[in-house]
């Protein structure tokens, strides 16, 4: 089993009998993947990008017990932390790590995007939230003009979505 898998496997037990949570961070992690595999990016951009797509709202359940709320800002300011000790614990370099932590800090600001991991990653959260969430149309295409700039995230979402 190699690290990406380890680490599926420890948010499935970090969000165990939350279904909604391990189906939500399962969905970005493919999304990222397939937008990242169309984008070309190279292998170490992959292997930081899926790690983050992994672990991406791990601040949600911390956030909830420390604060009784998890919005958006909360999940930036916990998850870096509890991302951390997971990749430490897996052995991935340390570049990797911080690289994870800062996408993780950032997965809800959308005014300083620097970088294709963090665009696609923003994307991929979008592809699946606005399913989730059942937004309407229009707020699906304002979404689609203000954040995705990946052909293969645009592509996708027009597919997905009909706009």
């Amino acid at each position: 089993m190699d690290k990406k898998d380890k680490l599926i496997g420890l948010m499935m037990d970090h969000d165990a009998g939350d279904p909604w949570m391990i189906q939500h961070f399962i969905k970005v992690h493919e999304f990222s993947r397939i937008i990242g595999t169309m984008e070309g990016l190279s292998h170490d951009e992959m292997e930081i990008l899926e790690a983050a797509s992994i672990v991406h709202d791990i601040g949600i359940k911390v956030s909830r017990e420390k604060y009784g709320e998890s919005t958006g800002k909360l999940q930036e300011k916990e998850g870096p932390e509890h991302a951390r000790t997971l990749l430490e614990n897996l052995g991935y370099p340390e570049d990797a790590i911080n690289r994870v932590c800062y996408l993780v800090a950032h997965h809800h600001t959308y005014d300083d995007i620097d970088g294709r991991d963090y665009q696609i990653l923003v994307e991929a959260d979008f592809l699946v939230n606005l399913y989730e969430k059942s937004k309407e149309k229009g707020a699906v295409k304002k979404v689609y003009e203000e954040i995705f700039r990946t052909d293969s995230g645009k592509g996708l979402c027009r597919k997905i979505f009909g706009i």
